[in-house]
């Protein structure tokens, strides 16, 4: 699957991925009144107006961009039915060729870790039938409980090929709480950046592993350090945009190839609408307003890389 996601990202010349996070404040109007006059303003009526939601975006963005990032958490909010309204995005996607990076953030040990390996990114035994329950392509995991937690992870992306990023460095301004914490003299990011290198050593694509690693936008000088201490891995870029991160804060995340990153906005993408610049478009047009703002951040990103 990283092949894929690195074909798509060549293709499209867009090292860019959507985060479908949604909130009940960031969708128009018109697409709630519907949903609640079909549903109820009930759970089920909130997750039709987020499918709807999210498939105005799909549709308007699918083809500029390689993946999307749907956050689990906007969905489990709304319980089962916000769940269902996750799998109907993800399978969506899927039917529009997109890379899905599953935003679960899981991190357990054991027998809980592999369920959670084999429910977002395998296979489970039904019987005599082996079933893919969410099946997206690549998932984010914490690392904070060990190669415990990470191994089950790995164990599943080399049977189904596909793949994980795991958190090193977080775009948040308490990351450092923990992160930047001095352990042997260096900082924990950089260890777990060293242990990123050593598990995505033992599952490689063509040029990069299906390991990956989660490092922010907001904090550039880090992240040219991981850069070099995880030359094969893909790095997923989060904080661009409404967290402050711009293109030419991000030159350092890429190789030299032009490769190795992609970059995750989310509310600045899917609430275009609502941001300074593209309120002409108004709510009946959001999706248009969302395919705008990510023609300009591709040019944005493109235009760093390039002037590198």
């Amino acid at each position: 699957m990283i092949n894929k996601l690195v074909k798509k990202i060549e293709a499209n010349k867009a090292p860019i991925v959507v985060g479908l996070d949604p909130k009940l404040d960031f969708i128009p109007e018109h697409i709630k009144q519907k949903a609640f006059a079909e549903k109820g303003e009930t759970l089920a009526g909130a997750a039709e107006a987020i499918w709807q939601f999210n498939k105005g975006i799909i549709d308007a963005t699918h083809d500029l961009i390689p993946a999307v990032k749907p956050q689990i958490a906007m969905y489990e909010q709304f319980g089962v039915e916000g769940v269902i309204a996750f799998k109907k995005t993800v399978d969506y996607c899927k039917e529009k060729d997109l890379v899905i990076i599953g935003d679960i953030k899981r991190g357990d040990i054991g027998s809980t870790s592999e369920a959670y390996a084999i429910g977002h990114l395998g296979k489970v035994q039904v019987g005599s039938n082996r079933i893919a329950p969410f099946d997206e392509d690549f998932v984010t995991v914490n690392p904070y409980l060990g190669s415990d937690g990470i191994d089950p992870f790995v164990k599943v992306c080399k049977e189904e090929n596909k793949g994980i990023f795991v958190l090193v460095k977080t775009s948040n301004p308490s990351s450092g709480e923990f992160q930047d914490r001095l352990i042997d003299g260096k900082p924990l990011y950089e260890i777990v950046g060293q242990k990123v290198d050593e598990w995505g050593s033992e599952c490689m694509g063509d040029s990069y592993s299906y390991v990956g690693a989660v490092v922010g936008a907001t904090y550039p000088e880090i992240g040219k350090v991981l850069r070099e201490i995880m030359p094969k891995a893909y790095i997923l870029v989060p904080g661009y945009g409404a967290q402050g991160g711009k293109g030419s804060d991000l030159v350092h995340y890429f190789n030299k190839d032009g490769l190795g990153a992609i970059v995750n906005s989310s509310r600045g993408i899917i609430a275009a609408y609502k941001q300074p610049g593209y309120e002409k478009f108004g709510e009946e047009a959001y999706a248009d307003a969302s395919r705008q703002a990510v023609l300009a951040m591709k040019e944005d990103i493109m235009n760093a890389i390039v002037n590198k």
